[in-house]
This record gives structure tokens, sequence and C-alpha cells, in this order.
């Protein structure tokens, strides 16, 4: 991996103002992204994963309010002009979003919506432009691509759909691929066709790759490092050993622990809940977000300052909860 990373996302806000007051979307999110990396990005819906990363590529409407620092390769693209930043999507950015059928023109052929993302950043033959979508949609395993690259989105499935849109995110080899919830409403088989397809084009090209879900289970395999969201915040980041081992965090304990495992007998155990709703973001309680519904919450520390992120031990592994040291030594002295 490059020494300077590729994305350099530093306390990142959101907010957008309503008749009931500001949404705080997102709030001071931070993180770095390197040359071959994939960094998945978890949470619940409404956690500010996807407004995160909409505003990283100047997609957000003009009255949300954007501050903080993105940088790519150096480069601050907060504020950048709307037709510089035209030239970095899809050239250097590119981004698939989570429902393939309505990111689709159902009136154009997809081979030429794929043609289309290549010709608006380079001069291309004919020839050479029919070649490339054939080649891009064999790359991401659509078969008889040649037949398929002249059909109409509504003729493939719903599994085919995603995959061309990675074929249109691809097309130019941009540096940086997000994909906002690739796997949404696709069965396990091809999710997993989905995932490997990501990690295929990641070989290939050396891109880095943001990886945006609420299910823990489709990054276990394929993320380097994981960042866990609530509420707009980001709460743990590390790498994906720590989070799915070594979780340092009650709401990551909570998702983790939610999940289904083959290693509990068939109707022995319940799968666990947490408990209550995400708070709105019109009014965040002090402190920890997460305090209204954390089993380790204690009144006098968590309703005090805002938890920041801050290193545990030795490891690149960062935790925004007040009682992390406690919670950690209990830990610690029960395994």
């Amino acid at each position: 991996m490059a020494d300077e990373p590729l994305l350099e996302v530093t306390d990142l806000s959101v907010e957008f103002p309503t008749d009931d007051g500001v949404v705080h979307a997102v709030d001071r999110v931070s993180y770095s992204l390197a040359e071959g990396e994939t960094l998945g990005i978890v949470g619940e819906s409404g956690s500010g994963k996807s407004v995160t990363s909409l505003a990283i590529l100047g997609l957000l409407p003009k009255r949300a309010k954007v501050t903080g620092s993105v940088r790519f390769l150096g480069r601050e693209l907060i504020g950048m002009k709307d037709n510089e930043m035209r030239l970095l999507r899809g050239r250097n950015i590119a981004m698939v979003f989570q429902d393939a059928l309505t990111s689709l023109n159902p009136v154009i052929r997809v081979g030429d919506q794929i043609a289309e993302a290549i010709t608006a950043h380079r001069v291309i033959s004919k020839h050479d432009l029919s070649a490339r979508v054939i080649k891009l949609l064999e790359l991401v395993g659509i078969p008889n691509p040649a037949e398929r690259a002249n059909q109409y989105p509504h003729e493939y499935s719903g599994g085919m759909r995603q995959r061309a849109l990675i074929a249109m995110m691809i097309a130019n080899e941009p540096d940086v691929l997000i994909a906002d919830e690739p796997t949404t409403a696709l069965d396990v088989t091809i999710q997993a066709q989905v995932l490997e397809v990501l990690e295929r084009i990641k070989q290939r090209t050396s891109s880095a790759i943001v990886l945006i879900t609420h299910d823990l289970g489709v990054i276990a395999g394929v993320a380097d490092r994981v960042l866990v969201m609530y509420a707009g915040r980001q709460v743990e980041l590390g790498t994906a050993d720590d989070i799915f081992y070594r979780p340092r965090h009650p709401y990551t304990e909570g998702l983790l622990a939610s999940l289904p495992r083959l290693d509990r007998r068939s109707g022995s155990e319940r799968l666990h809940r947490i408990k209550g709703q995400p708070p709105s973001l019109l009014a965040l309680p002090p402190g920890c977000a997460f305090n209204p519904r954390c089993p380790h919450a204690k009144h006098k520390s968590c309703d005090g300052p805002r938890p920041e992120l801050v290193a545990i031990g030795r490891r690149a592994h960062l935790s925004a909860c007040l009682r992390v040291d406690e919670i950690y030594a209990e830990a610690q002295e029960s395994s």
C-alpha cells in the first residue's frame, strides 16, 4: 500500500435544515483509505453511512451544510467546483448505488449506459468502445455479454443489474470504489457472487473499496478494516479481526450478538436484540448517543461529554466509549 492515503476524511459533518430543526446526519466522521484496502462501514439504517459517501462525491442537495475535510491524493474535495467534481466522479472515485433498478435508465440499453460512462471521460473509437463494454460485462460475470449489452435493464435479473452497475463503476478503473449496499435484496448466492466480483476487481486494479452495509456478515470475509457508525457518529474503528473478535463498543457488541450463529443449537437460544430505537437526529441525547440503549451505561459517566475515538492498547483499534477501559479490563479478566 502507498504511504499517502488515497482518501482522507477528517471531521466530516453534514447537516440538513428542516422546519422542525437541524438534522445532524453526519457528525465529525474521520477515516483514511489506502491503496488496495477495503473499508467496511456498518450501522443501522439512518446511521449516516450513505450520507457520508454522498458528501464525499458532492452529491448532496444544495441545502445540505457540509463541513470538514475530504482529501483525495492530497486534493481537497469539499467546496470543489461542480465542473471539477464531475471530472473526478467516475474517473477517480466511482460509486455503486444500492437500488440497481432505479439507478439504471429503463429506456436505454445497458451497453449504451456503460459506454456513456466511458466516453464522459475519454475519447475512444466506436469499435474499441464496443469491445470495452463487452469486456467489462464479461469481467463482472454477465453471460453472453455481446448479446446482453443490447438488452434493457428490465431484461436483467436483480443480480445482473447490480453487476452491470459495477461494470459502469469500474469502466474507467477509478482509484476508489464506493459500493453502497451492493447486495441489498439479493439472495445469499448472488450476494457472494457480487462480493467476489468486487474482490476480483480490487486484486486486478489495486483500487481501494468502501463497502457500505447494515449487515456485518457481508463484510466479514472481505473488509480489511471496519468503521461502525451510530446516529451519525463513528463509535468504533479497527481491523476486521478486532471488530469481530475483540469488539470494544457496546453497540458493536449488540450488532454482533444479533447475528445468527451456527454453533447455537436450534431453538435453544433466542437471537439477541438491541433494546429501544435509534435517537432522533434532530435531538441527540447529551454525551454518548447510544446511552439510552446501552447495557453498560452509568448515569454519571455516560451523560458527560461526548465520547471521542480513543486508541485501545497498542493496536490501531479505536473506540468512542467513555467506559472502554473498564469494559476492556472486564473482558480481559473473563477471557
